[in-house]
């Protein structure tokens, strides 16, 4: 996957992990776009490592793979942020 794709599916994992988390959100689009993309490469390492395959392109699996690993990463965000670690 280019550098494009990364950028598109890290901005489409922040948004839909920002809708899925409740509560308010810090940060403004480049933060989504950036925890979007960390989440993305968390979620494929993981899911490789596990042997469920990796994120390969945009499709289905490759999202739902982006925003489960989005999710986490916001979550440790979060947490780091609420104890003023960030």
């Amino acid at each position: 996957m280019g550098i494009l794709s990364w950028v598109v599916l890290g901005l489409i994992a922040g948004l839909l992990a920002r809708w899925l988390m409740p509560g308010r959100a810090a940060g403004g689009l480049v933060i989504t776009i950036v925890l979007g993309v960390v989440g993305a490469l968390l979620g494929g390492f993981i899911a490789t490592q596990l042997g469920y395959g990796d994120v390969n392109g945009l499709n289905l699996y490759s999202v739902l793979v982006a925003v489960l690993g989005a999710v986490l990463v916001l979550f440790v965000y979060g947490l780091l942020k609420q104890k003023r670690l960030i």
